[in-house]
């Protein structure tokens, strides 16, 4: 059966790429309902990390419900679009540096929708990731991954801290989110928090305030799924990772939906 698949899949994405160069203009809207952010951060780690030389790329995807949207179709492989990348930012945490750069997609102030062909184009690729076991979600935007405990000691003070913040219109609001990584050795705890106060209080003392919701947090994962509701709209994710890490290059996807 999959071999089959294997062979249909990609000539219902030709036909699509045909359909668009002759009937392009019929199908340059979107079909999608809500809104999308894709966006990167770039982390270079400096000499005093442990995991020197090694780098952090956090792929984010945050798909939420936009009620006074200013969205514009427009296919996030194609950077010609893009103005301007912030710039290069050194930053420090517990006296270790690292050289961080974010792209503008990441301040909720403008957001995208697939045209229907490439919207097409994805489905088809995540049909092959549903295939393959990688995700198990069938909306090309909204991952869903397994849920992948570590046997990994617990991370301490000294580790890495990224918050993500979420995007929304409301005051409270809930939230789906999915993270895993491409390496299968890592363990990463996260947390929804209230706003990004709580990232300098960790850093500052350890002591932070997370959501207390089941299914607000995780500890000691190498994948993971779930959903956190009735948080504010300053709300994010803090996702902490061990100093530790063996990769060149540890891309960590993460994934919040609203809901």
């Amino acid at each position: 059966m999959k071999k089959i698949l294997y062979v249909i899949i990609p000539i219902f994405a030709f036909i699509i790429i045909l359909s668009n160069l002759f009937f392009g203009h019929l199908i340059l809207s979107s079909s999608y309902e809500q809104d999308i952010h894709k966006y990167s951060i770039y982390v270079h780690l400096q000499p005093e990390w442990n995991s020197y030389p090694s780098n952090i790329i956090f792929d984010i995807t945050n798909v939420w419900s936009n009620s006074n949207s200013t969205l514009y179709n427009h296919n996030p492989d194609d950077i010609s679009g893009l103005i301007t990348y912030n710039s290069n930012q050194l930053q420090s945490q517990n006296e270790k540096f690292f050289v961080e750069l974010k792209h503008e997609f990441s301040d909720c102030k403008s957001s995208w929708n697939p045209i229907s062909y490439r919207y097409a184009i994805d489905i088809v690729r995540n049909q092959i990731e549903l295939m393959n076991g990688i995700q198990l979600n069938d909306d090309p935007y909204i991952s869903v991954f397994p849920n992948i405990q570590s046997n990994q000691i617990e991370l301490t003070h000294s580790e890495y801290i990224q918050f993500i913040p979420i995007c929304t219109s409301m005051d409270i609001t809930s939230y789906e989110y999915a993270i895993t990584s491409n390496d299968e050795q890592l363990s990463f705890d996260a947390y929804f928090v209230s706003s990004e106060d709580e990232l300098q209080n960790y850093l500052s003392s350890s002591f932070f305030t997370p959501y207390l919701q089941e299914g607000c947090s995780v500890q000691n994962h190498q994948s993971f799924s779930g959903v956190c509701e009735n948080v504010g709209k300053n709300s994010g994710l803090l996702i902490i990772i061990p100093d530790n890490l063996k990769l060149s290059l540890t891309k960590i996807t993460v994934n919040i939906h609203e809901i």
